[in-house]
């Protein structure tokens, strides 16, 4: 089990609702009846059911052709933690299954329906049932990274980190014997230290409003988020770093007016701090916002598969 260092960060840790539903949390049987539909290029699976908490815990799975079994990689859109589907990540899978992966994309609980830990303990049930069902499925289990932006790339960047924490692992919403854990992620310009947010952006000429109790991030808190600073970083991905987390790619523009850019480089630095270099890639993208064009460019893509296949294939 990790050492929880209560850095100042990101988070509410708020218990949602774990006995709605009597579910077996060591079930691994997949029951859903999702839509299949299969060309030339693969095969997809729309509306997969991975818990049973809420009628958002749903998958799309994206198959190349062939037999398998496939490294997976599972896509978390972005959003503000308060809208998105997992169909905007269409593009994104598209590249993964040209490319020999299985895309794997999840819709989480909003933060209108829930508070924090709910969002990271859905990304981690979907991972608990892709190993659960892989067989089904002709995914590797044994090679599976994850890829998000924005709020998508906070989650992502907890996957990464924060594997062995009974909190955010959600066990209730079933496969617990499987494990949470991912091989590698890839940040895109995810939100970090919610605590230092404005103060960066500030610090960068810019301003942003993310301490205000309406804000999307202290909506997903449940609390302005300076008011609640030790469960706040709960949620930062930094309170996790151990050695053996997933390796990173981390890519975040200059000009990005949503999340100071100096998040994504502190996190990194934190990361090299603990795990060495090696593992851990940082690219300041010159010119770019907070996401846009300059991040799905033939090359960028490539720049994202490059690092995949180093630890997937």
């Amino acid at each position: 089990m990790k050492k929880i260092s209560l850095i100042l960060v990101f988070g509410c840790l708020v218990l949602v609702n774990s006995c709605a539903k009597n579910i077996d949390s060591t079930t691994a049987t997949d029951t859903s009846t999702p839509t299949t539909t299969t060309t030339a290029t693969g095969t997809t699976y729309t509306n997969i059911v991975y818990a049973a908490t809420s009628s958002a815990e749903k998958m799309d799975i994206y198959l190349p052709s062939g037999s398998g079994p496939f490294p997976v990689v599972v896509l978390i859109h972005g959003g503000a933690f308060l809208m998105g589907d997992k169909s905007d990540e269409a593009a994104d899978a598209a590249v993964l299954v040209a490319n020999g992966y299985a895309a794997v994309s999840v819709n989480y609980r909003l933060s209108g329906e829930a508070q924090f830990p709910a969002q990271i303990q859905d990304c981690k049930a979907a991972v608990r049932f892709l190993r659960a069902n892989s067989t089904k499925y002709k995914l590797n289990p044994d090679k599976i990274a994850s890829w998000g932006g924005s709020a998508g790339g906070n989650l992502s960047a907890l996957l990464g980190t924060s594997g062995g924490i009974s909190e955010l692992e959600g066990a209730e919403l079933g496969n617990s014997t499987f494990s949470s854990k991912v091989l590698a992620s890839v940040d895109w310009f995810g939100p970090i230290n919610f605590l230092t947010m404005d103060a960066e952006a500030s610090a960068l000429g810019f301003t942003i409003s993310t301490n205000a109790a309406n804000s999307p991030e202290s909506l997903m808190m449940g609390a302005a988020v300076q008011t609640i600073p030790t469960q706040v970083a709960k949620a930062n991905p930094t309170t996790y770093i151990t050695s053996d987390d997933a390796a990173f790619f981390i890519q975040v523009g200059d000009l990005d007016r949503n999340i100071p850019y100096t998040q994504s480089k502190n996190f990194y630095n934190a990361l090299v701090t603990v795990k060495g270099s090696s593992t851990v890639s940082f690219e300041l993208i010159a010119g770019a916002a907070h996401g846009g064009s300059l991040f799905t460019t033939t090359a960028n893509y490539a720049k994202v598969i490059s690092f995949l296949n180093s630890y997937l294939k």
